[in-house]
């Protein structure tokens, strides 16, 4: 006993993790004193493999099925380094040693022989054979299987003792997979002997096998490809392929009890899975021709034929090689483009950082980058064409596709995950991508890859470094080669020329690839630190533009305001060091031309893009302190004024930016809009007073109030909404009612000038028509005279348009009283008539027949067409005229809270309030989206493709959407309209 602890502290020190049981181990190894100085020797060698206890386990089981591997380890120094590296990393191995210790002798040999001639005579068939068929007499499955494993034991041996590169293992696992394909369709045709003169089969590689560049355990991607023979019927000829395909692609994946080999995926065929498995070459043509998505000449890029009849593999691979790079020039090209980057962006979100392929920074990153450039740029570059990643990244580099040192850095990443990819995959010989966590997995692979001191803090770290590294040039690799190409370079470096800048721009999404490269040797020419820091800023700035509805706007905006803030100390600090804010920049630029309008004459609100904190909406009191304070320090009217509107422009951006990063919904950007239209109006009005005072040489003798209209009443402002209002005011006592009255006319007439000045500011019309008498009536009256008026000669329309009343600015009394009085006649005891109801009727449907611009489609105008925002309105306001009397919760300007309120007062159906509201809300977002995206108004969903798609992604919908949006519009209109039908019109 105390000589085993004393083994095993020994052990322990010498690197076994479980110094006890490896003494143990290490005594049922010499049960002869004799052989205890052999034991010892191997030791030394033992302890410094990757897992020392794993491989340790595996040699004691092995030695107990054969004791005579011990005296070959100790005589053969070179087998012993093979045999321990590879137990030493892999279990899986090392129990396929366990079952087949003769294959020992295999790492004896320095270069085995032909591996498709080997795995062929394993199944019993002959290798010259021009159709090779295996023995029936075999275990063809178990044989394919055990001499696989051999030479897969083979290649992991002089991999890990870094006898083969890299680019050696992958390339002979390819091979590999190759002939075990040809073994299992000699397998195949032993099976199915009937009709193999017939046809001619050809298996085609794809992904890694096809690029010769597969791991350790990876599904198989093939592509079948067959041709009648000479006279042969091709129905039959088809069907007899199809036989042979699936009995190879089951001889592969079949259960035995050596395990199975892995699956043969043939879904990137034509139409998939739902496609036939096996096509003639014409047949392939045609689909590719007329069907293919980008993303399968992506994937044609890899094919190679690797089983079969390789002469019909090869005039498949000539053949579409031609449409593989001509793929750039095809219709959507760019569109399915950034569906690609979308996805890949998804899978890289969704699998989390220890995903070693689809995780951040992982394989699938720098395969996608390196395919996407060999696609826009291989057309005209046929040096560009390869195959398998690393060769492709090089002449990437070579032609001035890619910075040189991006591509020495992307390819150190990407051989360091290949190489952690086949660690994992050798453990267990199961596909797996994913980092361990525990330390003991964590050890392994760092010394594995030569780590000895601290394994798995060096390992950890030198992976997030690599996978960090290729995340961020994979951002910048597409766009860095674009500023290089617009900049003065040593003659020693490549660059890109003007047409392949052009092209890479154009499968980007930029419209004009031109005008693109001119910004941007705008932004990055010159030796000043700005430039500099646009050099550093704009390869992923130009990312971000391009995953935006419109690029080119978002590039020229992101110019605009670097040319007026450039010389700023603080700007591109910012932007360089925050990188919410310049990723928010981005969006804003290339999705809204309102929005980079605004930033343009306001560019210091840049600073509010930092965080969501700073773009919610400010209170109305906060609002209402800022614009007062800005009047009383101007004491001329119009510089008060154009300080309140700078206030206006700075809060509108905030706000636009807050919907379009989907921080506030519809109903908070009509309440945030009205409520700052209304401190823009007080702070007018202030203005106004202040100069009419100053010109009559005293205060207006008259209280005055502005009543909000219209949506401005409703709460409901559009980005594009004039100021709909009434101007009332009362004398003050004892004075003269016509004095009174023409103060009160000359401060509304100057508030409308002050607020109409010409100015870089977005206007804020003030639009007084709904006023009694209409543009007929005076401008501003009396609280008597609208009562005398409301009284003696109100239509129903004006009782309509009184329910949007309430006060906006001026005298808080005046407009109390003011909307009490128009309760009585928008709130009528018992509710309207009959007669009056028919009259909003026959108003209403007046004013669709005639109101509707000539030649607008009924069906997409947002505010007159059917189910648009004027039905689902008038609905309210009908229940609100009927029920608001006796049921005080209708009694509100807004119409979705009228909406609701009638629902709880029994009044309207809870799924009709749900039609309604979303009709009105899905009329709303649209209308506000035209004005973000073109920064003018319109009423209708463009009938142009390009227009509606911008509004379509703004809105959320993939670039792909635009008739997505034109069918979710017509159908929730459609359905308010029925609503409207039968609630409104009673039908």
């Amino acid at each position: 006993m105390p000589r085993i602890e004393s083994t095993a502290a020994r052990l322990a020190k010498l690197g076994f993790a479980d110094g006890a049981r490896a003494a143990r181990l290490v005594a049922g190894l010499t049960p002869d004193p004799s052989g205890a100085s052999v034991v010892e020797e191997l030791l030394d060698d033992l302890v410094r493999v990757a897992d020392p206890d794993l491989a340790l386990t595996s040699l004691t089981r092995l030695a107990e099925r054969d004791p005579a591997v011990l005296a070959a380890l100790h005589a053969d120094r070179p087998l012993r380094e093979r045999l321990f590296a590879v137990l030493g990393v892999s279990a899986a191995l090392g129990e396929h040693l366990v079952r087949h210790p003769g294959q020992v002798g295999l790492l004896a040999v320095p270069e085995p022989g032909e591996v498709r001639a080997e795995l062929l005579r394993a199944v019993g068939a002959e290798p010259a054979a021009t159709e090779p068929r295996a023995s029936a007499a075999t275990d063809t499955l178990v044989a394919l299987r055990v001499a696989y494993r051999g030479r897969l034991l083979h290649l992991a041996a002089r991999d890990l003792t870094g006898q083969a590169a890299p680019a050696e293992v992958t390339a002979e696992l390819s091979d590999l997979a190759g002939a075990a394909l040809e073994a299992a369709l000699a397998i195949a045709r032993a099976e199915a002997p009937d009709g193999l003169d017939t046809v001619r089969l050809a298996v085609i590689g794809m992904g890694k096998c096809g690029a010769r560049e597969l791991n350790y355990i990876s599904d198989v991607d093939v592509i079948f490809v067959a041709e009648p023979r000479d006279g042969a019927d091709e129905t039959k000829a088809l069907r007899t392929a199809t036989r042979l395909a699936q009995a190879m692609m089951r001889a592969c994946s079949a259960a035995t009890s050596e395990g199975a080999l892995w699956e043969v995926d043939a879904g990137l065929r034509p139409e998939g899975r739902s496609g036939p498995l096996v096509r003639t070459l014409a047949s392939h043509l045609a689909y590719y021709r007329r069907w293919a998505k980008t993303w399968e000449f992506q994937a044609l890029l890899k094919a190679r034929p690797i089983a079969g009849d390789l002469e019909l593999g090869a005039s498949y691979v000539a053949a579409v090689n031609d449409l593989v790079w001509s793929a750039a020039t095809r219709e959507n090209f760019v569109e399915d483009v950034q569906a690609m980057r979308r996805r890949v962006e998804r899978h890289v979100r969704a699998e989390g950082e220890r995903q070693i392929k689809l995780g951040p920074g992982g394989l699938r990153d720098i395969e996608f980058a390196v395919q996407l450039l060999q696609l826009v740029h291989g057309r005209l570059d046929p040096l560009l064409r390869r195959k398998a990643t690393l060769p492709a990244l090089a002449a990437l580099s070579r032609g001035g596709y890619v910075g040189r040192e991006d591509a020495r850095q992307l390819a150190e990443a990407y051989t360091f995950l290949r190489q952690v990819e086949h660690l994992l995959q050798l453990h267990r010989l199961r596909r797996t991508h994913v980092l361990p966590t525990a330390d003991e997995d964590l050890r392994r692979l760092g010394r594995a890859l030569g780590t000895q001191v601290n394994p798995v803090g060096e390992f950890t770290a030198r992976w997030r470094r690599h996978a960090m590294e290729a995340r961020r040039l994979h951002e910048k690799l597409f766009y860095r080669p674009l500023l290089q190409a617009v900049a003065r370079l040593p003659e020693s470096e490549a660059r890109l020329s003007p047409s392949a800048a052009a092209a890479r721009l154009e499968a980007l999404g930029y419209v004009d690839p031109a005008g693109a490269l001119r910004h941007i040797a705008a932004l990055t020419s010159g030796v000043s630190r700005r430039a500099a820091i646009q050099r550093t800023l704009l390869p992923v700035m130009l990312g971000w533009f391009a995953g935006t509805p419109d690029p080119d706007a978002g590039l020229l905006g992101f110019r605009q305001v670097s040319d007026k803030l450039g010389s700023t100390p603080w700007y591109l600090r910012l932007l360089r060091d925050e990188t919410a804010v310049a990723a928010r920049m981005a969006r804003v630029l290339g999705t809204s031309r309102y929005a980079t309008g605004l930033l343009t004459n306001a560019p210091d609100a840049v600073a509010l893009l930092g965080s969501d904190d700073e773009l919610a909406t400010r209170p109305a009191a906060a609002l209402l302190a800022e614009a007062s304070a800005a009047v009383s320090r101007h004491d001329d009217a119009e510089a008060a004024v154009a300080a309140v509107r700078a206030l206006r422009r700075k809060e509108l951006f905030r706000t636009a930016v807050a919907d379009i990063s989907g921080l506030i919904d519809i109903e908070q950007v009509g309440v945030a809009l009205s409520e700052l239209n209304d401190v823009t109006i007080q702070a007018a009005l202030d203005a106004a007073v202040a100069k009419v005072t100053l010109e009559r040489r005293a205060p207006p003798p008259t209280r005055f109030a502005v009543i909000a209209m219209g949506r401005l009443g409703g709460m409901e402002c559009s980005y594009a909404s004039d100021a709909d209002v009434m101007f009332v005011h009362s004398p003050l006592t004892g004075a003269a009612e016509r004095e009174a009255s023409e103060a009160a006319f000359a401060v509304a007439n100057e508030l409308r000038r002050l607020l109409a000045l010409p100015a870089q500011d977005p206007p804020l019309l003030i639009d007084p028509d709904l006023r009694p008498e209409g543009r007929q009536g005076p401008l501003v009256r009396t609280l008597a005279s609208y009562a005398a008026y409301y009284a003696r000669w109100s239509s129903p329309w004006e009782s309509q348009a009184l329910l949007r009343a309430r006060f906006s600015a001026g005298d808080a009394g005046l407009g109390a009283e003011f909307t009490a009085a128009a309760d009585g006649l928008r709130y009528p005891k018992g509710g309207i008539g009959e007669e009056a109801v028919r009259e909003i009727r026959r108003l209403k449907a007046r004013m669709e027949a005639e109101r509707l611009p000539r030649g607008a489609d009924p069906a997409l105008h947002t505010k007159l067409g059917r189910g648009g925002l004027s039905d689902v309105e008038w609905v309210a306001q009908l229940l609100q005229l009927q029920h608001a009397h006796e049921h005080p919760p209708l009694r509100t300007t807004r119409t979705l809270r009228t909406l609701r309120a009638a629902v709880e007062e029994g009044l309207l159906d809870a799924a009709d309030e749900t039609v309604l509201g979303e009709a009105w809300r899905a009329a709303s977002r649209i209308r506000d989206a035209i004005m973000l995206v073109k920064g003018r108004p319109g009423d209708s969903l463009p009938a142009g493709a390009p227009e509606r798609r911008l509004i379509a992604r703004t809105l959320g919908y993939p670039p792909d959407g635009s008739e997505d949006l034109l069918d979710d519009y017509r159908r929730v209109t459609r359905r308010a309209r029925q609503v409207v039908e039968r609630v409104f019109y009673g039908s």
